[in-house]
């Protein structure tokens, strides 16, 4: 697969027109979403909004993508009670006409209430931290047509490794002893996704891969300040500390008291057996992307490794599709917990 682009190019968005540009965190959840995020509202002049919004994964497939005035009305009486509003600061009743009046879709709900975060905080843009939101990069460019994306990447072990330890892998009964595995696939297929659809947004794509944004974060945030247009100055992101730049969100508790490591952790958490079977299912997206490999130079294979990347690739395809459907809206109400969240 031919790489995506990587930063901006002379001959797309002009820089000058960065500066305002909304920009979107995405990536597979565990890679570094949040504190790239959270890096991004303490350079300043960014609406600091502090919760995934969740419009084009959970709220837009849950309200029909507010088309009509009933979905919209049914999407303010429940998004008013959430911590989604609450985080805000709006007033309910100044936003909800705005929502009624000048909102025809998903995006126009982002926008709307993003931009008025941002008015109200006396800043000129703001940005989205939801992961999941990667895999609707072209939905979103559509609908919002300035919207800029950076996708963190992080290697698929270490991500692996903290889904495990947060309990979100769930294989199939009779593959329980494959949770690491399963995981590494998720990550796999969330990432490949994401790239595919990289190919559609030219110079409104980033990549940045979490390993350089921790080991040599000023090289990483002055590329990533071009792309944006903006200056991301880090002494000043320190001193500001917003969130988990200064509070590190990690699945290793012990490890925010002793010192934060989160590069290569599946080096010394994972036997040499476990390294392996991982490898030999998502091994040829590392290659792919750079990472090198423990168990060899050329990624491996197995009847195992087919199975797995079969079962569970073309599960997580019809669980993404479902969301449209009345039974997948369901579940996305469940799964936000939005009454009273």
């Amino acid at each position: 697969m031919r790489a995506p682009v990587e930063s901006a190019t002379a001959a797309g968005t002009p820089l000058a027109g960065r500066s305002g540009a909304p920009v979107f965190v995405v990536g597979c959840p565990r890679s570094g979403t949040t504190v790239l995020y959270h890096m991004l509202l303490s350079a300043g002049d960014f609406a600091v909004y502090r919760a995934e919004s969740h419009v084009f994964n959970l709220l837009g497939p849950r309200f029909g993508n507010l088309r009509t005035e009933a979905d919209r009305k049914e999407l303010l009486r429940l998004w008013l009670k959430s911590k989604l509003f609450r985080v805000s600061g709006l007033d309910a009743d100044f936003i909800s006409d705005k929502i009624m009046t000048e909102c025809s879709g998903s995006g126009d709900f982002l926008r709307v209430v993003m931009q008025e975060v941002a008015r109200k905080q006396g800043v000129r843009r703001w940005a989205d931290c939801t992961p999941e939101h990667v895999l609707y990069m072209t939905q979103i460019k559509r609908e919002i047509p300035d919207a800029h994306f950076v996708h963190i990447i992080r290697d698929g072990r270490d991500v692996a490794l903290s889904y495990m330890k947060q309990g979100w892998s769930h294989p199939l009964p009779w593959d329980r002893a494959e949770r690491l595995g399963v995981a590494g696939l998720y990550w796999d297929w969330i990432v490949r996704r994401g790239r595919e659809q990289a190919r559609h947004l030219g110079d409104c794509y980033h990549e940045v891969r979490f390993e350089d944004l921790v080991g040599d974060p000023r090289a990483a945030l002055e590329k990533l300040g071009g792309f944006v247009g903006q200056k991301l100055d880090f002494d000043r992101i320190q001193q500001a500390g917003i969130g988990s730049v200064s509070e590190p969100n990690s699945s290793f508790g012990e490890e925010s008291r002793e010192g934060f490591h989160p590069v290569g952790r599946w080096k010394t958490k994972l036997s040499m057996d476990e390294v392996k079977a991982l490898e030999t299912l998502i091994g040829q997206t590392l290659a792919d992307l750079k990472y090198s490999l423990a168990s060899g130079t050329k990624p491996a294979t197995s009847l195992r490794a087919m199975r797995l990347r079969s079962t569970y690739f073309a599960m997580f395809a019809m669980k993404h599709g479902m969301k449209a459907t009345p039974l997948g809206r369901y579940v996305n109400l469940k799964n936000m917990e939005i009454e009273g969240a």
